[in-house]
């Protein structure tokens, strides 16, 4: 008779910890998995863009280092009036997302949550917001994050997006509002130096997602999002990137006469002569018929973005 050998070193204590282990370990991704997909929602990387300008404007609001509290709550209040944005905008724009390739990996087109959760989660993400800023700021501050979280989900996502090729640019106000937020919660009012770079910011998004879109154009004909490169012809594009590209160097420069120094002023005029050049390549790449290489001016853009308003910080603590 051929009797079964007992396994060496186990136990059916053993044998029945094992399922028992895997059940947490998967248990545990799924977790890990919920939570990176509610992270990713709130897309993380605008949001850190959208910070990058905002302390800045508050240390020149303040003329050096403003209220650390201050800027805490700023900061926490503006990445959650950010996320909620982001999140809200993912909840309207399931529809398309689904269709584009740059984005049919987001937690709703894969599934990943439900949009009740994605739409409760960014309604409360808001209401936190502002109710942080309406304690520990100031009314305008408040109003303007309110209006921004309002601009970007209504005025923009569900009208101007996807009906007009002019999105981007009156798309422009909520994404350059942050610096004139940073700038209320300091002072309770807004300055012209705080305009100045609030069109900063504003005319820079245009060659920023414009060159963006080029990219994905063909996604956004295939969620018939009318995007400038998907209604209008190459030249049109590149000429209008080249156009605000030139607008957001002189609104740049246009801000150094009204308080900031040397540091800043030096840095603008390089920063700004390379990113011109980035736009004249692009333009000229086109007309050219070569290949744009259109994410080059991308990536270049945020550099650019980042280097002024690090600038803008050093300055006013000098």
């Amino acid at each position: 008779m051929i009797t079964e050998r007992p396994v060496q070193g186990r136990s059916p204590g053993l044998r029945q910890a094992a399922p028992r282990t895997a059940v947490r370990s998967a248990s545990r991704r799924d977790i890990a998995g919920v939570i990176r997909a509610y992270v990713s929602l709130t897309k993380p990387r605008i949001v850190e863009l959208l910070l990058v300008t905002t302390v800045p404007a508050m240390m020149v609001a303040a003329g050096g280092w403003p209220d650390l509290g201050l800027v805490l709550i700023v900061l926490v209040g503006g990445s959650l009036a950010a996320g909620a944005a982001s999140a809200l905008n993912c909840y309207i724009d399931r529809d398309i997302d689904q269709l584009m390739r740059r984005t049919k990996r987001r937690p709703l087109p894969a599934h990943s949550v439900t949009p009740r959760a994605v739409l409760i989660f960014g309604l409360t993400l808001a209401l936190i917001s502002l109710i942080l800023m309406a304690a520990f700021t100031n009314w305008l501050a408040t109003a303007m994050t309110a209006a921004a979280i309002f601009y970007y989900d209504v005025v923009y996502t569900l009208w101007l997006k996807r009906r007009t090729p002019q999105n981007t640019f009156w798309g422009g106000v909520c994404g350059a509002a942050p610096v004139l937020i940073g700038w209320a919660a300091v002072t309770g009012s807004i300055a012209p130096m705080g305009w100045a770079l609030f069109a900063v910011v504003f005319f820079w998004q245009m060659p920023h997602f414009y060159a963006l879109a080029i990219k994905y154009k063909d996604d956004y004909a295939r969620a018939g999002v009318p995007m400038l490169p998907v209604v209008r012809s190459a030249g049109r594009v590149n000429g209008e990137i080249l156009l605000f590209t030139g607008l957001t160097v002189v609104a740049s420069l246009a801000a150094w006469p009204l308080g900031l120094g040397p540091i800043y002023g030096i840095t603008a005029l390089l920063t700004g002569a390379l990113f011109t050049y980035e736009a004249v390549r692009l333009y000229t790449r086109s007309r050219r018929g070569k290949v744009a290489q259109p994410m080059r001016l991308f990536h270049g853009s945020v550099t650019y973005l980042t280097i002024l308003f690090i600038a803008i910080a050093v300055d006013a603590l000098v």
